[in-house]
């Protein structure tokens, strides 16, 4: 979360920092970083819900640090169980890796359904391969 505030502009202030710390405590808030030796290069972060994840922000302090940084979480999220990974906007970049735009009723249709769902975002046994996560193409809601 650190990373996605450093910038110079942000949305992330010390309130919503320590509100998202909280539902880390509670198991709602994950991230997923992306590690050069000991530089923290990329990274993404979201609340769960049930079955659905809400990303809500990312960063890359390297080339292609955050499409790897996604990659890793849609890997991971599949194997959770999530049924539905919330972008709040598609933009070239998520369009890139696959995210697609969809309707608002749609939208409320895989949110309800991803609601009435539990999934885990550390999943019993979760040991994923380098390979199977970059075989796999991201595809996000």
């Amino acid at each position: 979360m650190q990373g996605c505030a450093d910038r110079p502009e942000t949305w992330i202030n010390p309130a919503i920092h320590d509100l998202y710390i909280d539902l880390f405590q509670q198991g709602q808030a994950h991230s997923l970083e992306v590690w050069a030796g000991s530089d923290l290069v990329g990274g993404v972060y979201g609340v769960t819900l049930g079955a659905a994840f809400f990303g809500e922000s990312m960063f890359s302090r390297r080339t292609d640090a955050s499409k790897v940084a996604l990659a890793w979480l849609v890997h991971r999220l599949r194997a959770g169980g999530f049924r539905l990974f919330d972008t709040q906007f598609l933009t070239p970049h998520l369009a890139s890796l696959g995210g697609q735009e969809i309707s608002r009723g749609e939208y409320r249709r895989r949110l309800a359904d991803a609601l009435t769902h539990q999934a885990s975002f550390d999943p019993p046994g979760y040991s994923p391969s380098r390979e199977g996560v970059s075989q796999r193409r991201i595809q996000t809601s």
